[in-house]
């Protein structure tokens, strides 16, 4: 057996998950920098007419045009395929750029998905309205029942698309029991995993076939920029989400993508403090009179708890908990926050607080908000890297009547 290394080099496939992330896709110029280089380029220049020809036939190594590829991103896209463990990986500009992408390129009129009914209110717009205006029809189920699953497939469906856990009620789903199904049906499974990371859960160890992200959440997880990933098979990339991809342009920008490789430098040391947290808040929450119900997956009152011990390393980063009186006591909790932020972003550094019914899920009607469980007295709280005793206290005194 060999010494692990390739021309003096160690072997990425060898290196455990924090050094991939710290080291993962590092391709250093003639200059020698440290830290990844950052490519602001819109454009590359040839040495020959020939040379252009070649690469534009795919006939050639090296990059055309920045809408197709950048050294940035592909750092970015390498390190992040690392860990994931994914044959393949697609950059994108923002999450749902890789939500729309990763189901656009392989639907056509005529075309069925499934889809959890436990969905983000972006997510939940392009199933239920987007795509159905290109000929493309949805059906919406209750995550956690399988017989409704099984139901719902016809011979037209070619893709399965949930999220697990789900934003903001935290359903968790058996997704190796959905891809099981998927399959079965000659479907694709796509999992959006941003509430998770690549650091809990890993869906295609799951059977997924096809992971999402939006890396404006705990991957940058400072709050300064957008992006996104594909996680794939090759051969889905290369044939399918690529030349939908480069022709329509949703492409992630090289200082964006250098933003988020320094954020996955620091990620897993991020989650596993934040998620120590959030359970500690999770559960001061529980015992509080002013509170009606915590929803987090680390709680044994989770309805999904010992689903969510299986399938991921930790309950996860966020909180989501139910006040009585509806939007007016809400509203009036965050008002008394004095140290938690007000805000519709996630996985940020800074504990963020947010009224799903009036910000992430407004625009959604208030029939399907109740199908998700999303009230007017639901706050969904995501537990940033504060000590956990001063968010305890910060919202304990918001809680005082």
């Amino acid at each position: 057996m060999g010494d692990g290394t390739i021309g003096g080099r160690d072997r990425p496939d060898l290196w455990g998950e924090q050094t991939r992330l710290v080291r993962g896709g590092i391709a250093r110029s003639p200059n020698g920098e440290t830290a990844e280089a950052l490519y602001l380029n819109s454009g590359f220049v040839y040495p020959d007419g020939e040379t252009a020809a070649a690469r534009f036939a795919g006939e050639a190594e090296g990059y055309v045009y920045g809408r197709y590829g950048n050294p940035t991103v592909s750092v970015f896209e390498e390190r992040l395929r690392l860990l994931e463990g994914a044959e393949a990986c697609y950059a994108t500009a923002s999450g749902m750029a890789a939500v729309f992408g990763a189901l656009a390129c392989q639907l056509r009129a005529g075309d069925h998905v499934v889809a959890s009914n436990a969905l983000f209110g972006s997510c939940y717009q392009i199933l239920t309205a987007i795509l159905p205006r290109f000929g493309i029809e949805c059906t919406l189920v209750k995550g956690d029942d399988l017989d409704e699953w099984a139901r719902a497939f016809r011979p037209s469906t070619r893709c399965v698309f949930i999220e697990s856990p789900s934003n903001p009620g935290l359903d968790v789903l058996d997704i190796a029991a959905v891809a099981e199904l998927a399959h079965a049906h000659g479907a694709r499974l796509v999992v959006d995993n941003v509430f998770a990371t690549p650091i809990l859960q890993k869906p295609m160890e799951l059977g997924a076939d096809i992971v999402v992200y939006s890396a404006t959440k705990h991957i940058d997880g400072q709050g300064r920029c957008l992006g996104g990933a594909i996680l794939s098979g090759e051969a889905f990339k290369e044939e399918e989400l690529k030349p939908f991809m480069r022709h329509t342009g949703p492409s992630l920008a090289p200082f964006n993508a250098w933003v988020l490789l320094k954020g996955l430098e620091t990620l897993k040391l991020r989650v596993r403090a934040q998620c120590a947290s959030a359970v500690e808040i999770a559960h001061f929450l529980e015992q509080h009179p002013a509170i009606r119900r915590v929803l987090h997956p680390g709680l044994r009152s989770h309805p999904q708890h010992e689903l969510a011990a299986r399938q991921m390393k930790a309950g996860g980063t966020i909180v989501s908990f139910f006040v009585d009186g509806g939007r007016e006591e809400a509203f009036d909790l965050l008002r008394r926050l004095r140290t938690i932020d007000i805000s519709n972003n996630l996985g940020d550094a800074k504990s963020l607080i947010t009224h799903p019914a009036s910000t992430t899920h407004r625009n959604i009607g208030e029939e399907a908000r109740l199908a998700m469980g999303i009230t007017q007295g639901m706050l969904r709280l995501s537990v940033g890297l504060e000590d956990a005793e001063d968010l305890i206290r910060d919202l304990d005194q918001a809680l005082v009547r």
